[in-house]
């Protein structure tokens, strides 16, 4: 609950601090000089309600989404030795993280992977691959776990939340911004909205929200960083590099929903696409973990 109402107490701040900056700057008496009459409080009231609101939305439906869009079967009582010790190393990593115990759950998918999500760390879920259980042995899947409990224990879901609810509210603020000045500045459009609002919204939309990706997946890549970290202080530091060096011999980059690419373990990384992966290379997380104290 504390983070709940962390994440929506920051939301509002952002919006009153980007309220009183616009007012300060004169944003908004330059745009009535040139004729736009424009409410930015409004506006932003609305940007941020849609982009944190969708945000929020998304996180709060994390956990069922997650076990829709991979078929993945929640272990309620274990049916066999490996869905025995599957739960109880994440009930023992769980308790040293200090967090609730999570829903454990298991997909079937040849990928080497695994995720975690859920809006509460006291609640969240941790699922595995089945192809992970067929092809890691036990340290390389206990690294893997100990990784996916570190992003509950960070509280990584709520703040790549926030992350993307910020960077929501730029991309619809700004875009419609530009939309409205161009519209009545550069096509002296007097009433209501032409065409040119439309369509320059839609591309300054679509520019804005590849900017923001890239700042969203920065992010996603450092919190990979803590998780490993975080990984080899539950399971042993052997332990997580074994797994991540499973995961470097595998010849197909596991791959997951989109919408859960940033929780997995492992994701694809080359060139200039480095700017919008979720993970970092397996070389540089294998490096950064020998180098730790």
């Amino acid at each position: 609950m504390k983070r709940i109402l962390l994440f929506i107490a920051t939301n509002l701040a952002i919006l009153l601090v980007l309220s009183i900056t616009l007012r300060l700057l004169g944003v908004d008496r330059i745009l009535d000089a040139e004729g736009t009459n424009i409410n930015l409080n409004s506006l932003l009231i609305m940007a941020g309600v849609i982009g944190f609101g969708g945000s929020f939305i998304s996180l709060a439906m994390s956990k069922w989404t997650a076990k829709r869009l991979t078929g993945a079967t929640v272990i309620e009582q274990p049916s066999d030795p490996t869905e025995r010790w599957l739960v109880d190393t994440v009930r023992r990593q769980a308790e040293r993280a200090g967090i609730g115990m999570p829903e454990v759950a298991i997909y079937d998918a040849p990928d080497v992977n695994a995720f975690a999500t859920g809006m509460d760390r006291d609640n969240a879920l941790v699922a595995v691959s089945s192809g992970l259980l067929h092809t890691m042995q036990k340290d390389e899947i206990e690294g893997v776990l100990a990784h996916e409990i570190s992003h509950v224990a960070n509280g990584d879901m709520v703040t790549l939340a926030l992350i993307q609810g910020v960077v929501n509210t730029f991309v619809i603020f700004l875009s419609r911004v530009i939309g409205h000045f161009v519209d009545r500045v550069v096509f002296k459009t007097e009433r209501d909205h032409g065409p040119a609002f439309l369509v320059t919204s839609l591309i300054a939309q679509m520019v804005l929200g590849i900017l923001a990706s890239m700042i969203v997946m920065w992010f996603s890549r450092q919190r990979e960083f803590r998780a490993d970290a975080g990984g080899a202080q539950l399971a042993g530091r052997n332990k997580m590099i074994a797994a991540l060096e499973r995961l470097r011999q595998q010849h197909e980059p596991a791959q997951l929903p989109d919408r859960l690419a940033a929780f997995g373990i492992s994701g694809k990384s080359d060139g200039i696409r480095n700017l919008f992966m979720s993970h970092p290379p397996l070389e540089a997380r294998i490096a950064a973990l020998r180098e730790m104290q």
